[in-house]
């Protein structure tokens, strides 16, 4: 076996045992705190609200190691020649050129869309219905599905037209236009989402009322210009809470779950949003947008190179040299290679959310902040005891707990 497809085989195998072990980690520590409330919170979780959480989170980690080993196993059946086995498939049902190569790109995702559909049904109408989260239907659910296909496959196969176009006809040079097109893309993006995308999936009503005077108010004293206050109609689908920001320039809108409105009072809510507010200030979406740009022109340039190659494709056992399948293997060890990443970007994350904290600290006070955080935490059953070091690898936001502490700190020496 070649030595490039045998080390991709073992990264694959270490890198699904250190996410199981990190995940069992992660369900005995929970138990292990499962039968008391943490001291800084008695006075605001029940001991059952508190068992709840650690129920739930238990059972989300036992289904994520069952989806952990089955993630594993397309990749693996690639690396043992079934990247030849799919293409040949392909290749036998459309004519070569561009348009095969768009095709057998759309099957290897295909491939991950098959292998994580039983685990999105069984997380909707097993785990979220058990504990009360789930609202949707399976008719919804089923619609929701057909309707992110559609959208995925109206972007995905120009953009992969464009990109194999450029493979062929720019050489040498097509992964640095490949990286100024993706650039465009990202920066359009949270544009298309807002004005194309989110409106086939739910309602945006303009918030209306004491709540908007009151978030008005809030923009006003920090100096937010936004295109909009909207409420989502998230109940229909989830029980959740939250709240997002998003767009640039004039597209910029606030979006309030609706399931966040009926459950919290005012001031938490303009807590929720003051925290938001925090992202924009401190400028973490431009500085992400920044680093996932840099991060994206070494990854194509690293593509760039090694689809040229020789020894790539015959390496996992390939016999054309279609640059569509030289794409795809890039892609399958940028898959073992990316999760060395997730630990810095994630301590990034929760840097991020702290200073979003203490931003709203000063906007709205630390009592409205710590409430929010106590109630999310409650209502969406999150627990308030994750393990260390799966936090460390896995969590882009520090635990309750840490916010809480950190928000009570800074208040203490303002």
């Amino acid at each position: 076996m070649p030595a490039l497809s045998l080390a991709f085989i073992a990264a694959t195998v270490a890198w699904t045992i250190l996410s199981i072990w990190l995940s069992l980690r992660q369900t005995a520590h929970v138990a292990r705190h499962r039968d008391a409330v943490p001291a800084d919170f008695a006075d605001a979780l029940t001991l059952e609200e508190h068992q709840k959480a650690a129920d739930y989170s238990r059972a989300r980690e036992r289904l994520e190691r069952f989806h952990v080993l089955a993630g594993a196993i397309p990749p693996l059946v690639f690396a043992l020649g079934g990247i030849d086995l799919l293409y040949n498939a392909v290749a036998a049902g459309t004519p070569p050129g561009i348009w095969r190569g768009v095709a057998f790109l759309v099957a290897t995702g295909l491939v991950g869309a098959i292998v994580d559909l039983p685990f999105a049904v069984a997380s909707a109408f097993g785990i979220e219905k058990a504990f009360g989260f789930n609202r949707t239907t399976p008719a919804r659910f089923v619609a929701d599905r057909l309707k992110q296909a559609a959208i995925t496959l109206i972007i995905a196969v120009p953009l992969l037209a464009a990109l194999l176009w450029a493979m062929r006809a720019l050489t040498g040079l097509w992964w640095l236009y490949a990286w100024l097109g993706l650039l465009v893309i990202m920066v359009a993006a949270p544009t298309v989402f807002v004005r194309v995308v989110a409106p086939r999936f739910n309602t945006f009503t303009p918030l209306e009322g004491a709540l908007r005077q009151r978030i008005e108010g809030l923009l006003e004293r920090v100096g937010f210009r936004s295109s909009g206050l909207f409420a989502m109609d998230a109940s229909k689908r989830s029980a959740h809470g939250n709240a997002y920001f998003i767009g640039f320039g004039r597209t910029k809108r606030i979006v309030l779950f609706d399931t966040l409105i009926e459950a919290s009072p005012p001031d938490e809510i303009e807590a929720v949003v003051a925290h938001e507010l925090g992202h924009f200030k401190h400028r973490h979406v431009i500085f992400g947008l920044a680093r996932g740009a840099l991060m994206m022109l070494a990854v194509l340039a690293a593509f760039g190179w090694l689809a040229k190659q020789p020894w790539l494709l015959p390496s996992f056992g390939v016999a054309t040299h279609d640059d569509a399948a030289a794409l795809f293997v890039c892609m399958l060890l940028a898959s073992v290679v990316g999760p060395l990443t997730a630990p810095l970007s994630n301590w990034i994350s929760r840097r991020n959310e702290y200073q979003a904290d203490d931003f709203a600290r000063r906007a709205v006070g630390a009592g409205p902040m710590v409430g929010a955080l106590t109630r999310l935490a409650r209502d969406n059953a999150s627990t308030l005891t994750p393990d260390p070091l799966y936090a460390l690898v896995h969590h882009s936001h520090p635990s309750v707990p840490l916010r809480v502490r950190h928000l009570r700190e800074m208040e203490a020496t303002a």
